[in-house]
């Protein structure tokens, strides 16, 4: 149902996108370059406003948060006008030498751009329990802001990649009351994908005016309808972020609670946003070659409907199945079952696209066209519980041996 109102509303805002990424909304200008984490491959990047934002965010649930998380944790309330992001080194782990490592980034990006260090953000993706090479930063900081003083470049989507395959940014253009509203995200992702935040980072900046209450609730809100809705493999990180900075340069008047339309408007294009970088993170997982839609219809309540679909996207026996293309509905029963729900399995469908695989008892099928369904690149697996009206759908890849190969030489 969610969907369904989402994009019929969607349809009624004219919007459109476009190129550019952080650097095409108005006032802020990114940057990436190699500084030496990696071998070739860009590994530090740089984004600033010409004008102080107003941020929004969230951060990972696990209870091991990096050294940059408990940093930009304590500062995203501040006024905020540059975010340094490192991969190749999570800063995870680190201990005290880790805090102390990430302050000194923050004050170096402060010291070369006349800010205050509350006014920077850190953020690290990479190897967990390894020291920052400080000093391969500090090195890259100087060049970057040189870079950034020119005008930027377009490299900070790739200077945020660790494992992924494909950089990952979406921008776009609508109005608002006549005045011309830009949103632009990148964001990185592709193993230890997991509800809750995952091993991810993604930034959304605007130039959009807002209040502040009002934009950190609608933020959130879109988190748990976006971000918070995939899986790859069920584990979670210790440095996934999501933030979102608005600059206030589009001159609109503020949207407030009560600005009903503009609310509405501002929320759905924010979420068209996240919710197509979230896809990207599912479509680039690990090893992944199928992206798999798990729908949960008809439960008691949403967070039921939530808990099974979750259920099945992590379990490996569904996830192997799809990637074999093997149509084994037994083990979607199998997993919803295991969620801890109670729901009757002689009432229940499951569908694989528009074949029926089970009504209450097995359905005959044709192994054939089953076949040709999951060898496809999308697959669409439905669970209807007929026991209530809610629903929830979950996004995730299928598992290949790929998978195994990546992440079991991942330091080395």
């Amino acid at each position: 149902m969610f969907l369904k109102l989402f994009y019929k509303a969607l349809h009624k805002i004219p919007f459109k996108e476009i190129k550019g990424g952080i650097n095409s909304v108005p006032g802020f200008i990114s940057a990436g370059i190699n500084s030496g984490l990696r071998k070739v491959k860009p590994d530090l990047g740089l984004i600033i406003s010409d004008t102080k934002c107003v941020g929004a965010a969230v951060f990972t649930k696990n209870i091991v948060k990096a050294a940059p998380v408990i940093y930009s944790m304590k500062y995203i309330n501040k006024p905020i006008s540059a975010v340094i992001i490192n991969s190749a080194n999570a800063n995870a782990c680190t201990g005290e030498k880790g805090l102390e490592d990430t302050y000194t980034v923050a004050s170096y990006v402060a010291q070369k751009l006349n800010l205050k260090t509350s006014n920077v953000l850190v953020f690290s993706t990479g190897v967990i329990g390894e020291y920052l090479p400080v000093k391969k930063i500090v090195s890259g900081i100087d060049k970057l802001t040189d870079i950034i003083k020119d005008g930027g470049n377009n490299n900070i989507t790739k200077a945020i990649l660790t494992t992924d395959k494909v950089e990952k940014e979406v921008s776009i253009e609508f109005k608002l009351k006549g005045k011309k509203i830009r949103i632009a995200g990148i964001a990185k992702g592709s193993g230890m994908i997991a509800p809750n935040m995952a091993t991810m980072l993604a930034f959304i900046v605007s130039n959009i005016v807002i209040e502040k209450s009002l934009l950190k609730k609608l933020f959130k809100t879109a988190v748990e309808n976006s971000f918070n809705l995939i899986t790859v493999d069920g584990d979670m990180s210790t440095n996934d972020s999501v933030l979102f900075l608005t600059n206030s340069k589009a001159e609109n008047n503020p949207i407030k609670e009560s600005d009903k339309l503009e609310k509405e408007i501002f929320y759905n294009m924010l979420l068209y946003v996240m919710k197509k970088l979230a896809r990207m993170i599912v479509e680039d997982g690990e090893g992944a070659t199928k992206l798999i839609k798990i729908k949960v219809e008809n439960a008691s309540d949403k967070k039921s409907a939530r808990k099974i679909a979750f259920k099945i996207a992590n379990s490996s026996l569904v996830k192997t199945a799809v990637y074999g293309s093997d149509a084994n509905w037994g083990r979607i029963l199998a997993a919803a079952g295991s969620a801890g729900v109670k729901f009757n399995p002689d009432k229940v469908i499951i569908k694989f696209g528009n074949h029926i695989l089970y009504n209450g008892e097995p359905v005959k099928f044709s192994e054939k066209k089953l076949k040709q369904y999951l060898d496809k690149k999308e697959i669409n697996i439905t669970v209807d519980l007929k026991k209530g009206k809610y629903s929830a759908e979950v996004l995730t890849s299928d598992l290949t041996e790929e998978y195994i190969k990546i992440n079991s030489k991942y330091r080395t």
